[in-house]
C-alpha cells in the first residue's frame, strides 16, 4: 500500500510538471517565431512617385516583445545620375583638319601685319566656295609680302591679290577695298569666279592666266609647301 501511494504521488508530480512544461512551450512559441523572423535585418525598398526611396529596416530585437509594427522606417534620398557630357562630332574640312585646326594653321603663316589673325575668315570663305585655302594664302603672301610686311597696295587699299578693277586704288588700275575683310573676301571670290568656275583650280593652271612671270608658279608652290609643313 505504501509503495502504491508513493508511486501515485510521484506520477501526480510528474504529470503536473509535464503539463506545466507543455503550457510554457506553447506560450513561448510565438516569441521564438518572432525572434527567428527578426534576427536577420530585412530591407524593403519601395519606389515613390516623387523619385525617392523609402527604406524599411527591421532591427535585431532587444527583447522578445518585438512586433512588425515597431519596424524602423528610414527615408533615403535617391541620388540623381549625372548627365552625360555632350561631345560634338569631329568634322574634318580639309586634309584631315577641322575648320578650327585649318584656321590655326593659316594663322601661323599670315605674319604679324594686317593679315594676322584672319585665318578663320579665309578658311570659312575658302571651304564654302571649294577654293584651296593654301593656294589663296600663298598668293596673298607672294603678292603682298605680308609674311613680313605688307605692301603699299595692301595697306592703302586692302588689295591682297593684286586684282585690277574699279574703284581704283588712288585712281590707279588696281582695285580698292573698304576694309581688310572686304579685301580678303574679294580676293577669294575673284579667284573662284574667274578661275575655279572655269576649271583652273591648280597653281599650274592658274599661273599663266594670273601673272606674266614665268617663276610665279614655282614661287606659289613654294609658299604652299611652307604652309602645309607648318
Amino acid at each position: 500500500m505504501i509503495k502504491a501511494k508513493i508511486i501515485s504521488a510521484v506520477m501526480s508530480v510528474v504529470g503536473v510538471a509535464m503539463i506545466s512544461i507543455a503550457v510554457l512551450v506553447e506560450n513561448d512559441l510565438p516569441v521564438k517565431n518572432d525572434l527567428k523572423k527578426a534576427t536577420n535585418s530585412i530591407n524593403v525598398i519601395n519606389m515613390s512617385s516623387s523619385n525617392r526611396m523609402v527604406k524599411t529596416k527591421i532591427e535585431k530585437p532587444t527583447n522578445s516583445s518585438l512586433t512588425v509594427s515597431e519596424a524602423k522606417v528610414e527615408e533615403v534620398s535617391m541620388e540623381q545620375a549625372p548627365q552625360a557630357e555632350y561631345i560634338p562630332p569631329r568634322v574634318e574640312v580639309y586634309e584631315g583638319m577641322t575648320i578650327e585646326e585649318l584656321a590655326s594653321k593659316l594663322d601661323r603663316n599670315l605674319g604679324n601685319d594686317i593679315l594676322a589673325g584672319k585665318g578663320r575668315l579665309i578658311a570659312d570663305k575658302c571651304i564654302s566656295l571649294g577654293v584651296d585655302p593654301y593656294i589663296v594664302v600663298a598668293i596673298m603672301l607672294h603678292e603682298t609680302g605680308c609674311k613680313s610686311s605688307c605692301s603699299t597696295l595692301a595697306r592703302s587699299c586692302n588689295n591682297f591679290g593684286g586684282q585690277k578693277g574699279a574703284p581704283g586704288c588712288n585712281g590707279g588700275a588696281y582695285k580698292a577695298y573698304a576694309t581688310v575683310d572686304d579685301g580678303i573676301i574679294g580676293m577669294i571670290e575673284n579667284l573662284y569666279n574667274k578661275y575655279y568656275t572655269r576649271g583652273f583650280n591648280t597653281v599650274e593652271l592658274i599661273g599663266p592666266r594670273y601673272a606674266e612671270s614665268n617663276t610665279w608658279v614655282s614661287k606659289i608652290n613654294w609658299y604652299v609647301g611652307q604652309i602645309r609643313a607648318s
